[in-house]
C-alpha cells in the first residue's frame, strides 16, 4: 500500500498537468502500415494546429510521408523527418536532444492507440530526462493493446539509456 499511494499521486499530478500543457511541437512515432494511418491522422491534426512543427521519427519513406502532408495542405517546412531510429526506444533517444536544443518543453506524442502505453512509458523516461512534457494523442486502430511486457522491457531500456547512453537496440533487435 505504501507504494501505491505515491504512484497514484504521481499519476494524478500528470493527468492534471496534461490539462494545462500547451505543446510546442508534434512528435510522431513512425511505423504505421502501408495505408499510412499515423501520417494521415497527423496531417489532419496538423491542420488544426497550424503553427507548430512536426517531427516524424522512423516510418514510411519520405516521399510517401511528404505526399500525405502535401495533399492535406500542410506546409512542408513544418516537417522534420528523422530515420535514425530502429525501434520505439530510439524513436525518442535520437530526437530528444534536438528537441531540447530548440527549446521545446512540450510535445504532442502521436502514435497508434495499441502502441500508446509503451510510448508513454518511454516518453516519461526519455523526454522527462530532458524536462520535456508530452500530451498523448492516440491514432485509432482496431488492434488490441500491446502486451505489458513490451512496455516494461522498453522502460528498462529507456532507464539504461538515461544512465549510460546505451539504448540496447542491437540486443532488442536480436530477441525479436
Amino acid at each position: 500500500m505504501a507504494f501505491v499511494l505515491p504512484v497514484l499521486v504521481w499519476w494524478g499530478y500528470k493527468e492534471v498537468q496534461n490539462q494545462f500543457v500547451s505543446p510546442q511541437a508534434m512528435l510522431v512515432l513512425g511505423g504505421s502500415t502501408r495505408r499510412l494511418e499515423r501520417e494521415k491522422f497527423t496531417a489532419d491534426f496538423a491542420r488544426e494546429h497550424p503553427n507548430i512543427p512536426i517531427w516524424i521519427t522512423g516510418g514510411s519513406p519520405p516521399r510517401f510521408t511528404q505526399q500525405v502532408f502535401y495533399k492535406a495542405g500542410v506546409d512542408p517546412r513544418r516537417l522534420h523527418l528523422d530515420y535514425e531510429a530502429v525501434d520505439t526506444v530510439t524513436n525518442f533517444t535520437t530526437l530528444v536532444d534536438d528537441l531540447q536544443a530548440r527549446g521545446i518543453k512540450s510535445v504532442y506524442l502521436i502514435t497508434s492507440d495499441f502502441h500508446m502505453r509503451r510510448a508513454c512509458v518511454i516518453g516519461e523516461i526519455v523526454l522527462g530526462s530532458r524536462g520535456i512534457e508530452f500530451k498523448p494523442v492516440p491514432v485509432p486502430s482496431e488492434k488490441n493493446p500491446e502486451p505489458i511486457q513490451k512496455s516494461i522491457r522498453d522502460g528498462v531500456r529507456a532507464i539504461i539509456w538515461v544512465a549510460t547512453g546505451y539504448t540496447g537496440a542491437d540486443a532488442a533487435k536480436n530477441k525479436r
